[in-house]
């Protein structure tokens, strides 16, 4: 291969963008850095191997500055010489300082870590949560789409999957409910941020806390975004107009689905809607555990994974 090609290559290879900075209240601990399998793996490890057998070449971690030596004792030693790894911190104190507020105890949201991320990726890339697992097609299926396009256009996507295939048995979860057109491009996305399953029928709760039932096929996200770096363009003038009407509600959340709204409505940009069959599975409980240890050692057993991934 010419010394041209190799280079473009290097520079062709996607960010995968980490979200590490929630506390996971409903979780009772910190679920990023909790161990799965007999051998030790996190979820996110099975994200990292996914990423870079998909073609990957970045990892870019969003914590709490809070959570650094546990992250780097974890991950720094898997990833050496594998790939580029770069923390970034999403604190209560990145905001702008008239915004700050003494009372706020939670980090911002989604949205405000995706722009946290703005000085360390400058390529293509998708950002994840971290305790979500999110299965090996839908990384290949997605470095695929972000290999493909141009770093300084406005053609963004989203991992999409059905309501049903990512449900807790044990409490409400939230997910961005997607409109999709008829070629097969986001429309809209609305966060919702209360679905659970009562006596076996999926509801969500409407804007006056009240339930309604939604549809088992609905498509929903999961976080699972494919950006070029045209996308802080939006999120940052919006982040402002957010934290001006929010400033005295210390609960309001920032959400990237908010950021795709409006990168929808501008007309300039758009958000193909990549589908993946697997199930995702994901802890918001501590009662989900048990299902997603079973299901990672199936995958284990299948030879999907290999039973020391590092």
């Amino acid at each position: 291969i010419k010394i041209d090609s190799i280079k473009k290559m290097k520079i062709n290879k996607p960010t995968l963008v980490i979200l590490a900075a929630g506390m996971g209240s409903r979780y009772g601990g910190l679920k990023q850095i909790d161990s799965f399998t007999p051998e030790g793996d996190t979820i996110i490890d099975f994200s990292l191997y996914d990423a870079l057998q998909a073609g990957f070449g970045k990892f870019v971690f969003i914590i709490r500055k809070s959570f650094e030596n546990d992250f780097k004792r974890v991950y720094d030693k898997k990833l050496e010489g594998k790939a580029e790894v770069v923390y970034v911190y999403q604190e209560l104190e990145n905001v702008p300082e008239k915004y700050i507020n003494p009372e706020r105890t939670k980090p911002w949201g989604t949205g405000h870590a995706l722009l946290m991320a703005k000085d360390a990726v400058k390529e293509n890339f998708a950002i994840i949560n971290a305790d979500d697992f999110y299965g090996k097609e839908a990384f290949e299926v997605m470095a695929k789409s972000l290999v493909e396009k141009n770093e300084n256009s406005y053609d963004f996507c989203t991992m999409a999957y059905l309501l049903k295939n990512t449900i807790s048995d044990h409490g409400f979860v939230s997910r961005g409910e997607c409109k999709v057109d008829e070629k097969g491009y986001l429309s809209d996305v609305t966060e919702r941020t209360h679905i659970e399953k009562i006596d076996g029928k999926l509801m969500r709760k409407d804007d006056e806390g009240k339930f309604i039932p939604i549809d088992e096929n609905t498509i929903v996200s999961m976080n699972f975004w494919g950006f070029t770096p045209k996308c802080f363009e939006f999120g940052e003038k919006l982040f402002e107009e957010f934290l001006e009407e929010n400033k005295t509600n210390i609960k309001a959340e920032f959400y990237i689905p908010s950021v795709v709204n409006e990168i929808l409505k501008s007309g300039i940009a758009s958000v193909e809607v990549l589908k993946s069959e697997a199930k995702w599975f994901g802890v918001t409980y501590l009662e989900d555990k048990e299902i997603v240890q079973k299901a990672i050692s199936d995958l284990k057993k299948q030879n999907v994974y290999p039973n020391k991934l590092w």
